[in-house]
């Protein structure tokens, strides 16, 4: 069996720690994502998702506990090589799509690429050949203005995907979308990981899009079930 590429060992997080208000919010979390998984995140509200979310992406540190991305154990990198690790080997998807406005849907998929320092022409390549993936070649000369929400939210796949991630984490990609578009946009997903065979994380309050996805986990209590 393949080693995970995300692994959260004994977790907790804590707000206000130590003072009268203080929310204890996870409470020894552990959770597995090997290549080519696709898991669906669910929830009850204010339980914490979307701090545990940010804990799989190295955007917040955790009271206790080891977050471990493709091997490497987050919790003594400086935080310039948090964020290496991040940019190279995390992807990201939210539930807006947040598109630079002023670049095509092209160049907001080449940006990543030219931060981790890959060459132009490289990142040019490798949009085009994402937005041909999921439809939107003859879109990518549009800025996001000009795209409907589904377009807009399969341009932020590909951005997620340019820099060929282990995990991609995606935060109700399809919420804000009518239920025809999220369709496509899910489908487009699954699509993605199948072929390049990363793990993906998805959190979703809807319970359709969890039930077609590899395995269910869920947060309650702190701790993570399923």
């Amino acid at each position: 069996m393949a080693e995970p590429v995300l692994r959260l060992e004994e977790i907790a997080r804590t707000f206000n720690a130590g003072r009268p208000n203080e929310v204890p919010v996870l409470r020894g979390a552990d959770l597995e994502l090997r290549p080519g998984e696709l898991v669906a995140l669910t929830a009850p509200s204010g339980a914490g998702k979307s701090t545990l979310l940010h804990l799989c992406g190295l955007l917040d540190r955790p009271d206790t506990g080891e977050v471990y991305v493709d091997g490497t154990a987050a919790g003594p990198l400086k935080d310039r090589a948090r964020t290496g690790l991040r940019r190279e080997r995390l992807g990201f998807v939210y539930q807006f799509h947040h598109l630079l406005p002023e670049f095509t849907a092209a160049e907001n998929v080449n940006l990543p690429q030219l931060a981790a320092g890959v060459p132009q022409a490289d990142a040019a390549r490798r949009a085009s050949g994402l937005l041909e993936q999921v439809g939107l070649t003859a879109r990518a000369d549009h800025r996001p203005a000009a795209l409907s929400g589904g377009e807009a939210q399969r341009v932020a796949l590909c951005r997620a995907l340019a820099n060929r991630p282990a995990v991609l984490l995606a935060d109700e990609p399809t919420g804000n979308l009518d239920p025809a578009t999220a369709e496509t946009v899910f489908q487009t997903l699954i699509d993605l990981v199948r072929d390049t065979g990363l793990a993906a994380l998805v959190a979703t309050h809807n319970p359709d899009l969890a039930a077609r996805m590899d395995r269910h986990v869920r947060l309650d209590a702190g701790r993570l079930t399923g």
